[in-house]
């Protein structure tokens, strides 16, 4: 039995055979706005969240997060935060989840597929994970601000009336002046 293939040859202005244009771009159905820069080995960096940067590295198929310049306490909960999330929406195999070569950072494996966009997922993914993080960054500033605020302009709740005759007696302490035994000379006596 065969089989009959029907193709078309479209020829251009000098008979030379053309190929068919491509089809119209679908329009975005999102449209997410980050902080995100290539590198030159084509990886993916994230800069919008306040304690970690976050890399996708496209050829070793893994996403990885570093600390800021700045390391505090909130770096592992964060790191520990992000895996958590995209674990939970398979954006990352949890077995895999480790500490990476850089100091302080943490790495996870992203599974293999042919039907999704990786790269696309994982953007989308950390973009929502940035967005319900988001409230917690504005919490912590204001809380910043506010406790600065408080140390560098003391309110009349904050201070009280300075008595020097309560501070500044003549006489302080349980042992009298005469007798403090200062340096060696007081211990041997003749």
């Amino acid at each position: 039995m065969t089989k009959r293939v029907k193709t078309t040859v479209i020829k251009g202005a000098k008979g030379q055979p053309q190929t068919p244009p491509p089809p119209p771009e679908k329009p975005p159905q999102l449209e997410i706005r980050l902080n995100v820069r290539k590198t030159l080995g084509g990886d993916l960096m994230i800069f919008d969240h306040e304690d970690i940067d976050i890399a996708i590295m496209t050829a070793d198929n893994k996403i990885v997060a570093f600390p800021k310049e700045n390391f505090n306490d909130e770096v592992y909960s964060a790191q520990e935060r992000l895996f958590k999330y995209l674990g939970k929406r398979g954006i990352i195999d949890p077995n895999s989840i480790q500490g990476g070569s850089v100091f302080m950072s943490m790495e996870a494996f992203m599974p293999q597929t042919e039907e999704h966009n990786l790269v696309q997922m994982a953007l989308l993914n950390l973009y929502k994970f940035v967005e319900d993080e988001r409230p917690s960054f504005l919490t912590r500033k204001a809380y910043e601000e506010e406790e600065e605020r408080r140390l560098t302009e003391p309110g009349p709740e904050d201070s009280t009336e300075f008595d020097p005759k309560k501070y500044h007696d003549t006489q302080k302490g349980s042992i009298r002046a005469a007798m403090r035994p200062y340096g060696i000379g007081s211990i041997y006596r003749i």
